[in-house]
């Protein structure tokens, strides 16, 4: 198998559609970093089913479709497509015989990804599946990108292994055993469920059994019940038929009382509305004369208000003036205050300005020779806090010190008690002899060594019985297969043989009996003995009928007196001797039929075979009286006539039949031969598995002794080693802690000495410090005397600065006031002249129309006393017509009291009547309810039958219902329904334990054959490593070593040391030699398992040449196998490929391919 070409678009850098050939078997891809090689590489394994985005340098899927550049937008989707060369049927199954394969992978922006095989959609797993074991895969040991050399020499054991799982062809093995752990655990979590179940319902069925008893016991009761509720209701029924016929009379005379009060109030209506009619006319003149007196009313009103408003206006207008003339004269006098006061504050300012700045000239001076003391004081301040500073410094040093020198001196003290208490302790530790525990050590090594090899005869003897009881299993299934084959084939031919009998009339008692008598009776019939060409039977069967029942004899005339003697049954004896010839067109039925030396042209003259019913009713015209012809569909043809039969009849299918029953006799003869095969081979299974059982008894049964003594003998000497180590380590200790010891209390006395050095020279320094103290706090109450004193004078000054610097202030304020007041002053006694000349004018205005107002008021009282006698005339008639209604609505009131009355009466009535006919009708209900007609259950009822008599009965089968307590009627039916269950779910779970077994069968046979597969893999991929290391390196040594015992699951170590070199850790390797030695481990499992295709990106990077060269050598040595795709910088590399691939940048953010082939660029530069 071969990678043909890889073929790229809108994938990461590679937006358009781009097609990489690889026609050699050594390509390298060049360029420049960044452009876009590696993106190759991530395609072949995206393609391959990566779905990892970390993995292809992203960071979800859809960052491998590409995301657009500075010219050009991002591309919908992502597709790759890989086409394989797969001529030599390197993909076996269903593909093998396919010479190109192409997979294919895209994805769109919303994530959605899908893959194809040869066109059609497939899984992920599908394409997964096609290469496991071939080791080419998306994260195999045949893709290596840049930084998976150190990885892959750097992985951890368990990562390692999984390179030569993949070299072993295991992983479809570890793919099966997962999913058969699976199943596994699945048919057990079945199994577990199906027990619970099971087990439920078991306690429901014995549940159900009681509850079924008691729902027969409660339908008795409830038929009982149900037949005396009928016959309750019944009574009821018959007492509330009676009491509605009394409630239908009383209604009738309600509607005759209803209709009379009805026609008196109507009566009445009709006076009320005639009186109704009379008062509206009435009031419509009351109205008008009511309008004329009030719009009367209103124009006085309105006349005296206007009177009124002029008056009152008057007054306040003269008011008004009084008011502005007195303040008028307010402000005159106010204004000369204000000048008067105005001249007083002009001459106090004058005199206080030279007495402010006088004042001001003080002040700065007392003020500056405040500062000037304060300034000196800060510093003496400064300098006594110094001191005291010093002071309880040194005070603070002889505090520690002194604190120290008793701490260390406790210290001492203690520790000179440790010192003691330790070579006490010391002098008890016990002495454990050594020998014991070696002697020991050496009686469990030949135990364990005894135990290891009875647990491999074991573990033989295991492997070999599980062999054995798989064969015994697989033939038990085989066996079990075949009597089931042998049963079906039996019963179907027993079938077939019957069906036959009984249409070839052997059940005919009478015929059957004349047939034995003449030594016929185990003669074949005619039917049976019949060869038939293929598809014509149905025709031959047609036209022979009943001759199929015919028994072949030699001479018919022996049978002729015997056949006078048959009085019932029928029998049809043929001789079959009569040639018949031919001269038709069509061919003879009879040329159809093969018999055993019988020739039946007497029987089949003249019959002809058709292929179709439109040969047939085409030829019929030129036939015979006497000839006819049939069809493969059985329709017969004569001239004048035409029959077709069904295949009801028992006669049909004979021939057929016949064959069928000489096949299946065959297969049934082969069929028990097999079974007898099987049956003793089971029985030599069974015997072998039973002396291997025993064999492995007596092999467990040593084991569990020796793993027993040696137990005993790992607890002795556990506890002797442990008591002797905790001794030795317990003197050690004490040895070490005693050294400690006294380092410790040297160190402790110097300490002690220093402390007391320090705490005298503290001590001194603080007694200098206080005198010097003492001396300048003399100096203290001379300074504070002079800063008072300034204080004092400073203040006295500010204070009468202050003092007259606020009354200039507030002078000047009281000026720039009493101006303003002037000015103020002045403005309002021009508006108040004003304001006089406007209200007498106003004075006059509104005293001018009152006389006109007057004499319309005199006026307009006149009309009011005419119309006011009109409205008296006018309101007595209304009131005359309001008591005559007042009269008639009391009498139509009491008229509609008795109307209500009677109505209510008779919807009551009505409603009683109602709920009798739902009460009576509810009854009907519920007599049908219960099973019974109404009528039936009233003529059954006996003559004395009563309603209480019922009640007590059913109350009494009531009481008995209840007594039963809950029922659950469904019981009978679930009772039944869960037994039927409970087998089902028996056999069942019988099934899945025989899956279990069968399961954990096939996990043993998958774990056995991988840790062969592993063995023999880990053996050869070790010897070839220990071939190619020396080979890459010049020299050195490197194998692989297992970090377990278990093969299904150990991890794999690599160790390497090359030339010169005495580390075995690959980690301790340079660069360089840790990409040789991983292109070792790579080639070395190549060889084993070549993979078809291996894809390495820069690999030779941190090689130096003479190490690429020998590189470039083992890789032109292997290309003969294997299909090499490199992405190289290295020019030796370049050198040794024969195809060549540049893939450049030239537009920023899309990649491009140029191929160039080096031969024929080489015969070109030649």
């Amino acid at each position: 198998m071969r990678l043909k070409q890889i073929k790229l678009a809108g994938f990461k850098s590679f937006v358009d559609p781009t097609t990489v050939s690889l026609p050699g078997n050594r390509c390298a891809v060049v360029g420049p970093n960044g452009c876009g090689k590696s993106n190759i590489i991530d395609a072949v394994r995206w393609v391959m089913g990566e779905s990892s985005a970390k993995q292809l340098r992203g960071e979800n899927i859809t960052d491998v479709i590409f995301n657009g550049s500075n010219t050009r937008k991002p591309t919908a989707q992502a597709s790759i497509e890989l086409v394989f060369d797969n001529s030599d049927g390197r993909i076996g199954g269903e593909y093998s015989a396919y010479a190109e394969i192409a997979i294919r992978r895209q994805v769109t922006r919303d994530a959605q990804s899908s893959y194809f095989l040869n066109g059609n959609r497939c899984r992920r797993k599908d394409i997964l599946d096609i290469f496991l074991g071939t080791g080419f895969g998306p994260r195999s040991y045949s893709i290596i990108e840049q930084g998976m050399i150190s990885q892959l020499v750097e992985a951890k054991p368990e990562e390692l292994r999984v390179y030569l799982e993949e070299a072993a062809g295991i992983s479809k093995y570890k793919e099966r055993r997962r999913e058969t752990e699976n199943r596994i655990r699945h048919t057990r979590e079945n199994l577990e469920r199906l027990t619970d179940l099971r087990e439920e319902l078991g306690r429901q069925l014995d549940r159900l059994q009681r509850q079924a008893r008691a729902a027969e016991r409660y339908k008795e009761l409830k038929a009982e019940e149900r037949r005396l509720t009928a016959e309750l209701h019944t009574l009821r029924y018959v007492n509330l038929h009676a009491t509605l016929e009394a409630r239908q009379s009383e209604i009738r005379e309600l509607e005759v009382a209803l209709e009379k009060a009805a026609s008196e109030q109507q009566h009445i209506d009709t006076e009320i509305e005639r009186r109704r009619s009379r008062h509206a006319d009435a009031s419509e003149e009351f109205n008008k004369v009511q309008g004329r007196y009030y719009q009367i009313g209103a124009d006085i009103a309105r006349v005296e208000e206007a009177i009124q408003f002029n008056q009152q206006r008057v007054k306040q207008l003269e008011l008004d003036l009084d008011t502005v003339a007195q303040r008028s004269e307010e402000a005159s006098r106010q204004l000369g205050m204000d000048e008067a006061e105005i001249e007083a504050l002009r001459g106090r300012i004058g005199e206080l300005e030279p007495q402010v700045e006088t004042a001001s000239d003080e002040d700065r001076a007392s003020s500056e020779a405040l500062a000037s003391l304060e300034s000196r004081n800060r510093e003496w301040q400064q300098e006594w806090e110094t001191l005291n500073r010093q002071v309880a410094e040194h005070e603070r040093t002889a505090e520690v010190q002194a604190s120290r020198v008793d701490h260390v001196e406790q210290l001492l003290a203690r520790l000179r008690s440790r010192r003691e208490q330790l070579e006490a302790d010391a002098e008890r530790v016990p002495v454990v002899a050594s020998d014991d525990v070696d002697s020991l050590a050496q009686e469990i090594a030949a135990l364990d060594e005894e135990r290891r090899h009875n647990e491999q005869d074991i573990d033989r003897c295991l492997a070999d019985l599980g062999a054995a009881r798989e064969e015994v299993l697989e033939n038990e299934r085989v066996l079990d297969d075949a009597r089931g084959d042998v049963q079906t084939l039996r019963h179907e031919l027993a079938s077939l043989e019957a069906v036959q009998q009984a249409a070839l009339g052997r059940d005919e008692r009478q015929a059957h009996d004349w047939l034995g008598e003449h030594g016929l009776g185990d003669a074949r019939r005619l039917g049976e003995l019949l060869a038939v060409a293929p598809g014509w039977e149905r025709a031959v069967e047609t036209v022979l009928g009943d001759y199929l029942q015919a028994i072949p004899v030699a001479r018919i005339d022996d049978y002729e007196a015997a056949l006078a003697g048959l009085s019932e049954g029928g029998v049809t004896l043929v001789e079959g001797r009569v040639e018949a010839e031919y001269a038709g067109e069509l061919p003879s039925l009879a040329s159809l039929v093969r018999s055993q030396d019988l020739k039946l042209g007497s029987v089949l003259h003249g019959v002809y075979a058709a292929e179709t019913a439109d040969v047939a009713f085409a030829e019929r015209r030129r036939l015979a009286p006497q000839e006819s012809i049939i069809t493969r569909q059985g329709i017969w043809v004569g001239p004048d006539w035409v029959r077709v039969l069904g295949r009801a009849d028992e006669e049909a299918g004979i021939i057929e039949r016949a064959q069928q029953i000489d096949t299946l006799s065959l297969r049934v003869e082969e069929a028990e031969r097999h079974l007898g095969d099987l049956q003793g081979r089971v029985a030599r299974g069974r015997a072998r598995v039973e002396a291997l059982e025993a064999e492995r008894e007596r092999a467990q049964s040593r084991s569990n002794e020796l793993n027993q003594r040696l137990g005993e003998l790992k607890t002795d000497h556990g506890v002797r080693r442990v008591q002797k180590e905790e001794a030795d380590a317990r003197r050690e200790r004490m040895r070490r802690e005693g050294e400690e010891l006294d380092a410790q209390i040297a160190q402790e006395v110097d300490k002690l000495g220093e402390s007391r050095t320090a705490l005298a020279e503290a001590e001194q320094a603080r007694e200098i410090r206080a005198e010097e103290r003492a001396a300048f706090a003399l100096t203290r109450q001379d300074n504070e005397r002079e800063l008072e004193a300034a204080r004092d004078a400073a203040r006295n000054a500010r204070d009468r600065y202050h003092a007259l610097n606020g009354e200039l202030g507030s002078l000047r304020s009281r000026l720039s006031a009493s101006e303003t007041a002037r000015q103020r002053l002045l403005r309002q006694r021009q508006e108040l002249e004003e304001q006089q000349r406007q209200l007498e004018n106003g004075i006059q205005d509104n005293a001018r129309p009152l006389p006109e107002l007057k004499a319309e008021l005199e006026a307009k009282l006149e009309s009011r006393v005419a119309e006011e006698a009109k409205l008296g005339e006018v309101r007595s008639s209304l009131e005359t017509i309001d008591a005559e209604v007042r009269e008639l609505e009391a009498a139509r009131g009491e008229a509609e009291n008795q109307l209500a009355e009677v109505r209510s009466k008779l919807e009551s009535a009505r409603v009683d009547r109602q709920g009798l006919m739902v009460e009576e009708r509810n009854l009907v209900e519920q007599v049908k309810a219960t099973g019974f007609e109404l009528e039936a259950v009233k003529a059954s009822l006996a003559e004395d039958a009563s309603e209480e008599a019922a009640a007590e009965a059913l109350a009494a089968v009531d009481r008995r219902i209840q007594r039963l307590g809950p029922i659950n009627l469904a019981a009978i039916d679930e009772y039944e329904s869960q037994s039927e269950r409970k087998e089902y779910l028996d056999q069942q779970n019988e099934d899945l334990e025989q899956a279990l077994d069968t399961l954990l069968t096939a996990i043993r046979k998958i774990d056995k054959e991988t840790r062969l597969r592993f063995k023999e893999t880990f053996e050869k991929v070790n010897a070839r490593l220990g071939e190619l290391f020396p080979k890459i390196f010049g020299g050195g040594h490197a194998y692989l070593e297992l970090t377990g015992e278990d093969l299904l699951d150990t991890g794999v170590s690599l160790m390497a040391r090359p030339p010169g070199k005495r580390n075995a850790s690959v980690h301790l390797l340079s660069g360089g030699e840790k990409a040789m030695t991983a292109v070792a481990l790579i080639f070395a499992i190549f060889h084993l398992n070549p993979s078809p295709v291996c894809l390495l990106d820069e690999v030779d990077a941190p090689l130096d040449d003479a190490n690429v060269s020998r590189f470039a050598e083992l890789i032109k040595e292997m290309s003969a196998d294997v299909q090499f795709v490199i992405i190289t910088h290295n020019k030796i590399t370049m050198e040794m490929a024969d195809h060549l691939m540049g893939v450049t940048m030239n537009e920023p953010g899309a990649s491009r391919l140029v191929s160039v082939d080096v031969e024929e660029a080489a015969a070109m530069a030649g």
